[in-house]
């Protein structure tokens, strides 16, 4: 069966505030670590009060320290808003301290609103994407030390020297990020849970165009969906409608934390509501542990994906939790002896 993990944000609801958020965050990491999930990997958002994830590099070396086998990382690091040193020694760091259990998934976008991007980066030019392949770049040339003679950072050195950055994964949305992934010769994670793009074509154009490199011998393809599992079709339903009135606020640039199930089920929805939760049902897979299998394997199928990464929302922390057991039982995945 396809290896299966996790992308969490931290939701926040209107119950939990961000420093429970974040505790739930450390103990669904260690029922998945039980489970026997492959990765957990941490977002990277500011100034929402929706998510409590600002720091992903942080909560990776907490959820490493208190998990023995699943694999931590970033989903990811948003390498605009960083200096690529700083990356590069972080995570060199957490992989010096967990060995052969680190991810460094890296984005382009800011992961937040104009002004905090300018806060993070203390710039005013502040453009999506805009200097992204100069970053990458640089990164690559802390790890390979491959600045020329004469350049400033010739004779700087990413520390500690001695220990490899982990797996660079490029996470992407669109045909912009599968084909230069498939370019540098590195993993693809395509986000469908939001992406306008089509998962089919970017995950087949990744494969088909990939080019070996010293990170990667062949193409690797994470496939990222949003979903609520329960025991019947109904109760994911009950349990999705939080998620329902989330992105229909969102699509209005309202990022909330995330309602009560009571309060969804009581939201006044117009037509138009109703159309714009339908169409974003698109991206979230709901149901009992059959009808998710049902949606999802053609898809999985389509696209070829070697592994499928999840995020769940729900109000209940333990019904999130609930709907990675059934997920993992659904996929067949071997639970761990002890974690």
């Amino acid at each position: 069966m396809i290896p299966l993990s996790i992308l969490d944000l931290s939701v926040v609801t209107t119950a939990t505030k961000p420093a429970a958020a974040l505790r739930n965050s450390i103990d669904l990491a260690q029922h998945a670590d039980r489970l026997g999930y492959t990765r957990y990997w941490l977002a990277e958002h500011h100034n929402l009060s929706s998510v409590a994830s600002p720091a992903p590099d942080l909560m990776i070396g907490q959820i490493a320290a208190v998990t023995r086998h699943i694999r931590v990382g970033s989903g990811g690091i948003m390498l605009p808003n960083h200096a690529p040193l700083m990356v590069a020694e972080r995570f060199k760091m957490l992989e010096a301290l967990f060995p052969g259990r680190i991810d460094l998934g890296i984005g382009r976008a800011p992961g937040t609103d104009q002004a905090t991007a300018h806060a993070l980066r203390r710039r005013f030019d502040v453009r999506e994407g805009d200097d992204f392949l100069e970053r990458l770049h640089e990164l690559i040339l802390w790890e390979t030390r491959g600045f020329p003679p004469g350049h400033p950072y010739n004779n700087v050195v990413a520390m500690p020297d001695d220990v490899a950055l982990p797996p660079i994964w490029l996470l992407g949305s669109s045909d912009y990020g599968s084909e230069l992934a498939a370019q540098v010769g590195m993993g693809f994670a395509f986000a469908h849970h939001f992406a306008s793009y089509d998962a089919i074509e970017a995950l087949t154009h990744y494969r088909q165009n990939f080019k070996p490199s010293a990170w990667r011998a062949a193409p690797h393809a994470i496939l990222a969906v949003a979903l609520v599992m329960a025991e019947t079709d109904a109760e994911a339903e009950r349990l999705a409608s939080s998620m329902d009135l989330n992105r229909l606020r969102r699509d209005r640039g309202q990022y909330l934390p995330l309602p009560s199930i009571e309060d969804a089920l009581a939201y006044p929805y117009s037509e138009q509501d109703r159309a714009l939760i339908a169409r974003d049902r698109s991206k979230l897979f709901v149901g009992s542990p059959a009808t998710v299998r049902q949606q999802l394997e053609p898809l999985i199928a389509a696209t070829q994906a070697d592994e499928l990464m999840v995020m769940t929302a729900t109000f209940d922390h333990e019904a999130r939790k609930r709907s990675y057991s059934l997920l993992a039982e659904a996929f067949g995945i071997g639970k761990r002896v002890a974690a």
